[in-house]
């Protein structure tokens, strides 16, 4: 399963919200990123810029768009930025493929 980092910029209407009735956040997610089919690992939040980061495990972006459509028209996102990542030694392996390729660059 792949992961991604999904920034989100947190609207006033949902900083109003979370005013309005501090919580938990991740326990209210978790079932609606189940329901997708993906799972939320960790979530955070950086109240010096107003957003959150969470980082979820699923198969593919196909699952993870919808979260994100729903978000921004509930008026909680003012944007979200949707990042894959991966952990280090999944990098160093597909580094050492992209080694491995014979490639001559343009003009060579």
């Amino acid at each position: 399963m792949a992961r991604y980092l999904i920034e989100q910029t947190v609207s006033s209407q949902g900083t109003a919200g979370m005013l309005q009735n501090p919580e938990d956040r991740s326990e209210v997610l978790r079932p609606l990123f189940e329901a997708a089919g993906c799972r939320l690992e960790h979530f955070y939040a950086s109240l010096t810029e107003n957003k959150t980061y969470l980082v979820v495990e699923s198969h593919d972006l196909d699952s993870v768009y919808p979260l994100w459509q729903k978000f921004v028209a509930a008026g909680a996102a003012s944007s979200i930025k949707v990042t894959p990542v991966m952990e280090i030694r999944e990098a160093v392996d597909l580094m050492k493929k992209a080694a491995s390729l014979a490639y001559r660059p343009p003009g060579n």
